[in-house]
């Protein structure tokens, strides 16, 4: 085994994966006029990205797509499979190990200043504005739709993911505290 990877994370990445998998049976709340649901899914994102890093929180992600890819129904509704990567969503699911390791990277960098504020910050920089970069343009992209059209069509959903930042804020500073050494593990 690598020394990069110890059985420590591997059983932190199987873990979030699994977590991950686990906040998509939350039922996703369908709005009449958005053809797509609103979900928990980046709350996963954030989560992993901020409590267990940036190498660790990428990769359970990253292992949670791939399983998708590999047509385990782990998406909200239970969607999976290598179809869901060519419809207009696939920029924001393509973008979720990249969004968790942006937010466990900041945390990390800040760790001895981390507190509910700064892990809502950069939940919000990871979780909402790096998936929100990705998936705006491959949405505009398939769907045929102008940068401008997706981007506005995507507003509707910066209110939910605020609070999904927020949870995901109020989560981690509770376990920072609970686990005074979880940087140790780090």
């Amino acid at each position: 085994m690598s020394k990069d990877v110890s059985t420590r994370d591997i059983v932190y990445i199987a873990l979030f994966a699994a977590l991950m998998a686990a906040i998509n049976l939350v039922p996703a709340i369908q709005v009449g006029f958005l053809p797509v649901p609103i979900t928990a899914q980046t709350l996963g994102v954030m989560l992993a990205g901020s409590l267990i890093g940036a190498k660790r929180g990428g990769l359970a992600i990253l292992l949670f797509v791939l399983l998708v890819a590999l047509g385990l129904p782990l998406l909200s509704g239970g969607a999976g499979g290598l179809s869901v990567f060519f419809g207009p969503t696939a920029g924001f699911i393509l973008s979720w190990p990249i969004a968790a390791f942006v937010t466990g990277w900041l945390t990390e960098l800040n760790w001895r200043r981390m507190n509910a504020v700064w892990f809502f910050v950069f939940s919000v920089i990871g979780g909402v504005v790096v998936v929100y970069l990705i998936g705006i343009p491959w949405l505009a992209m398939v769907a045929k739709l102008s940068l401008w059209d997706a981007t506005k069509g995507s507003m509707i959903f910066v209110p939910g993911d605020l609070i999904k930042a927020a949870v995901a804020a109020v989560i981690a500073e509770t376990v920072r505290r609970s686990y005074p050494l979880m940087q140790a593990a780090r």
